[in-house]
Parts: C-alpha cells; sequence; structure tokens
C-alpha cells in the first residue's frame, strides 16, 4: 500500500501545471536555532517539488525572507520582504511556509491573508499544519468557501496555541525572578555573562558572573571620574580607543556584526552605537551593579523585602554604588570644565557691579582680547558693566595666586567610601509608596493576597534600613613632593584653570577709570580665594609675617628664636644657632 501523501491538486486541471512560488521564511529572533532559515527553506523545498511548485534561482529566485519580525506584532502585509511581494501579486502564484506560525499569529492577520489570496485566486501552503501534516488551501476557485473555513480554524488553533506559550512563559520568566541567582535568559547587564549554576547553588539553569573584559571598562569609567573627568570626556577617550558599547559588546561576544537601527528608527542603521553621556550615567546609576535583580525599573524582592541577587559576585559594594552615584549628582549641572577655550578665568572673572560670569571676548578688529560683563546675552541689565584687557587679568591672577600658594606642598587623596543607607531607604520608600497607590483595586483574594505580600516585603525593608549605622568615609593624604607651581608650570590653560576653580579663586572686576589703557589698575579688581587652599594660605601669609618681623628684629632674642624655630621647622629653613625651648 502507497503510504505517500496524496497530492491536494490531483484530478484537478492544476495537477500538471507548475506554479511560481514564493519561498517564505521568518525569524522572531536571529539566533533560534530550532527555526533556522536553513531549516525552514529544506521544509519548503520538499513541498513544494510535490506540489509542482517552482521558486525560481539566480537573480529570479522567488523568496520573501524576514528576520527579527514577530508574527504576533507585525502581520504580514506589514513585513518588509513579504509586503513586498504581497504588493505584486501577479508575479507569483502560490506562498509557502514551513508552518503556521511562520505566516500568522492570530485571526484577524489570518482573515486578511486569506480574503486576499481569495481576491488574488492565490495558493496557500504550509509544509507542517497542526498536527504536523501538509495543509494547502486553493483559492484559485472563488466559489468553493471550504479553504478559506478551514484556514480560519486553522488560525484560532494557531492563536490559541500561541497565547498559550506567551502565558507559560509568562509564568516561567515570574517564577525565575525570584530565584535567587537564577538568570532567566536574554543579554545581561553590562559587566556580566550568563555562565552555568554552580552545583552549590542547585546547578539547575544559569546564573551572571563578571564579564572580565566589561569589567575593566568599568573600572577605567570609574578611575577617570574619579580623576576630575567629566562623564563626555570619558565617553569621548572610550570612542577613541573603540572600545564597543554595551550594546555592541554584546553583538561582539555573540558573534554578530556591531551596530544596527536605534530604538524606534526601523529607517535608520549604524554601523556602531558609541558611547555617550547619557549611556554612561544609566549603566553607573542601574543597581544591576550590586547585583540586583530588576523589573520594570524597580528591584526583585524577596518576602523580606532584600533585593534578590541574580549575580553571586556584585560589580559593587553599596558604598562604592552610593560614592559614583554621589559624584554624577554633583556635576548634573555645569557638568565640567570647558576644553574648546583658551580663557584662563573662564568660570574665575566676574562682574563686581552685577556679579555675573565675565567671557573673553576675541574679535579680529581687536589686538588683545578682553573679558567682558554682556549682560545682553541673559537678557539681564547691568549698571556698571565692566570689562579688562584679558594679558593683564590673566598675569594678575597667575601671579597673585602663585604669590599666596605656589610653594603648598600638593597631596594625594585616597577617598575610602563610607556607607549611607539613606539613598536606597529613600528608593525603597518611593518604591512602597507608588504600591500604595494600588491598594484597593484588586478584584480577587489572590490579587489582593500578593499586593499584600509585597507591601509588607517593602515595610519589612524600609525597617531593617531604618536600623543601620551610618559610617563616615575616610580621607588618606599623602604628600606628593611637589608644590602647587610645579603643578601649574607643568600643566595647560585647562589644568591650570582647573586649579583656580578648585581653589575658590574668584577675581571681581569693576569699571575702569580714565586713562586707565596703560597698565592694569589694581584698585578695580578684587581677587578672592574660598577654597580647600585658603587655610593654607592664610598660614603660609602668617609665616611670611613671622619671618619678616624676625628679620627687622621686632621681637625679643628668645621670641625670634622661638619663631625661627618654628619656621625652619615647617618651611625647611637653615639651621639658627639660637635655641628655644618650651616655657
Amino acid at each position: 500500500m502507497n503510504s505517500a501523501p496524496r497530492n491536494p491538486l490531483a484530478g484537478t486541471v492544476y495537477e500538471t501545471e507548475t506554479l511560481r512560488g514564493v519561498r517564505c521564511v521568518r525569524l522572531s529572533v536571529l539566533t533560534d536555532e530550532t527555526t533556522s532559515p536553513e531549516r525552514q527553506r529544506e521544509a519548503d523545498d520538499i513541498v513544494a517539488a510535490a506540489l509542482n511548485i517552482n521558486f525560481g534561482e539566480g537573480d529570479q529566485l522567488r523568496e520573501a525572507v524576514d528576520l527579527d519580525v514577530s508574527a504576533s506584532k507585525t502581520s504580514p502585509f506589514d513585513r518588509p520582504a513579504l509586503g513586498g511581494w504581497l504588493s505584486r501579486p501577479d508575479e507569483f502564484d502560490a506562498l509557502v511556509w514551513w508552518r503556521f506560525d511562520r505566516a500568522i499569529r492570530s485571526m484577524a492577520d489570518m482573515h486578511e491573508l486569506a480574503k486576499w489570496a481569495r481576491e488574488h485566486r492565490k495558493v496557500l501552503v504550509f509544509a507542517e499544519g497542526i498536527g504536523g501534516g501538509r495543509l494547502v488551501f486553493d483559492f484559485r476557485n472563488p466559489m468553493d468557501p471550504m479553504g478559506e473555513l478551514m484556514m480560519m480554524m486553522f488560525a484560532f488553533s494557531a492563536q490559541v496555541e500561541a497565547q498559550s506559550i506567551s502565558d507559560r512563559v509568562t509564568g516561567a520568566m515570574a517564577a525565575i525572578r525570584k530565584m535567587a541567582l537564577r538568570w532567566r535568559g536574554s543579554r545581561p547587564p553590562y559587566g556580566y555573562m550568563p555562565a552555568p549554576m554552580p552545583e552549590e547553588h542547585g546547578g539547575i539553569g544559569w546564573t551572571l558572573v563578571p564579564d572580565a573584559e566589561a569589567v575593566k571598562v568599568i573600572e577605567r569609567v570609574v578611575r577617570e571620574l574619579l580623576e576630575g573627568k567629566t562623564v563626555s570626556a570619558v565617553a569621548v577617550g572610550l570612542n577613541a580607543d573603540q572600545i564597543p558599547s554595551p550594546r555592541d559588546h554584546w553583538a561582539v561576544m555573540k558573534g554578530r556584526k556591531k551596530g544596527g537601527k536605534p530604538g524606534g528608527q526601523t529607517a535608520l542603521t549604524k554601523d556602531a552605537f558609541n558611547w555617550n553621556a547619557n549611556v554612561l550615567s544609566r549603566m553607573l546609576r542601574n543597581p544591576t551593579l550590586l547585583g540586583w535583580k530588576m523589573h520594570k525599573g524597580n528591584p526583585v524582592r524577596d518576602a523580606e523585602g532584600n533585593p534578590i541577587m541574580s549575580a553571586e559576585t556584585p560589580l559593587m559594594t553599596r558604598e562604592e554604588f552610593d560614592r559614583i552615584g554621589a559624584l554624577l549628582d554633583s556635576r548634573s549641572i555645569n557638568n565640567g570644565d570647558r576644553k574648546d577655550t583658551d580663557a584662563l578665568l573662564l568660570r574665575v572673572i566676574h562682574c563686581d557691579a552685577c556679579g555675573a560670569r565675565m567671557y573673553l571676548n576675541k574679535q579680529e578688529s581687536r589686538q588683545r582680547p578682553t573679558y567682558k560683563c554682556n549682560p545682553y546675552s541673559r537678557g539681564a541689565v547691568c549698571g556698571w558693566s565692566a570689562n579688562i584687557r584679558g594679558d593683564w587679568a590673566d598675569e594678575y591672577v597667575t601671579a597673585e595666586f602663585l604669590r599666596r600658594v605656589g610653594s603648598v606642598q600638593t597631596t594625594h587623596v585616597v577617598e575610602i567610601p563610607g556607607y549611607d543607607p539613606e539613598p536606597e531607604l529613600r528608593a525603597t520608600l518611593r518604591e512602597f509608596e507608588e504600591h500604595q497607590e494600588q491598594k484597593g483595586r484588586q478584584k480577587s483574594r489572590h490579587a489582593a493576597r500578593a499586593w499584600q505580600e509585597r507591601a509588607d516585603a517593602l515595610d519589612a525593608r524600609i525597617a531593617d534600613l531604618e536600623t543601620r549605622e551610618k559610617r563616615e568615609p575616610q580621607r588618606v593624604v599623602t604628600p606628593t613632593g611637589r608644590t602647587i607651581r610645579d603643578e601649574w608650570e607643568a600643566t595647560d590653560t585647562a589644568g591650570r584653570r582647573a586649579l583656580l576653580v578648585e581653589a575658590g579663586v574668584r577675581l571681581n572686576v569693576r569699571r575702569g577709570t580714565r586713562g586707565g589703557w596703560r597698565k592694569l589698575d589694581t584698585s578695580r579688581v578684587d581677587f578672592i580665594m574660598s577654597g580647600a587652599l585658603d587655610p593654607a594660605a592664610e598660614a603660609l601669609a602668617g609665616e611670611v609675617s613671622a619671618l619678616e618681623s624676625v628679620a627687622r628684629g621686632d621681637e625679643p632674642p628668645r621670641a625670634r628664636a622661638c619663631a625661627w624655630s618654628s619656621l625652619r621647622r615647617s618651611r625647611s629653613l637653615p639651621a639658627n644657632p639660637s635655641r628655644c625651648e618650651p616655657p
């Protein structure tokens, strides 16, 4: 007995006719190996040979390949490749898919496809239908409604199957989220990579471990930020060194090409995704660096309200994470110094009348640039707008700054982070308040119980955080053996400007007087220093004053000896034969 499948076109005038077919291939995910394009093509070719359908070859090949296209979200008419063929129905007779789910996922889409096939008298073929058998729907006879009826029935089955699969996946993902150290799959947060679950934790599924290459990048970013670089400057350096951004890093790890389509811009394709300030800020503020599982922007918590860990070895401690967050917050406004200007006194020089900053004005008609107060650019009014020659102001500030603190020894400061439960406490409290807004909206007992469990967990976490004590950070200061003058002479304009800003230097300028064009009238400027170097400058000034008194002989011999001994110890002056003992 012959068990070969029967040709559904047997007995018709089309039995011996060769049909022009289009081989249809669709994937939701490029790496889905079980439904690879090659497997779909093979199934399509087998059924096409049995039904006398030809796909053409070479430049005449008729094929619709849609990769990274979801059947649940995109109808056949809106798919890039298949939609093009459907708009040219005169060029083919049949459409061939591997299975139903490669074509549609809803009854509405199948209804539209069947309506189109009946209108244009096409044949729709599925190599493996519901239950595994071959399905052929011949719409070339518009008077036969059975094809459309059967197709709608199978479409209903496909939609129910798709919904069941979605529900099972959603339930499984929700369960995995509650499992400590268990990773659900997909692209991990930057800095981590999937690895098999260790035997000591059950050995089932996957977990996250530090990604050595990404960790090096994160360490570099943090180090450069702590050294004073802006977030934008760090991003520029990463791009210059051709270090892949988080999205490209994952693509390289999976053996794919870098770049792609930015979110929401289907018409634009990039060769690579660059680092920028937003990417870095999002990465450094993401609690996944603490090893926490996140869902819809919030930590996933256990019954006691503690964040559930997705990695046994987090990339940062809470102290380090909060320190970086505070650093980013401090630079969120006016975040950094400009490198595109040679104005030494930017952010330092101000108009005494209105208090606004003055900016270096370079005009071709002027031989020397000047710092000017320009209130009109701010939409303001200044009754006594000041201006001053740029070289005069630069030279005056340089001389005054180095006179006051040039000989002060510089130090290297290492910050040992403390611990403050307040940031996490505030974040958890906000999460609790958002959850409280849903109180009483639950219609079922199960939903109400789930709501209450989460409320109790958040409350428990808040209570735990309230009991934790704040631990202050520590500073380890080590002398460098260099002075402020050494640092000044060794750096460029931007570096010198940074020294002035860090020291809290401010130069207030008043409007000049008649005849003040020959040299700087120092009576119209006020040099102020209020930063960390100000106490050192005062101490140095006191030492100089004491030394001058000793030189003038204004003090009794014993007092002079004491003063000289003190100065010698602090400033490495030559020894004095007079000795001074404490009284």
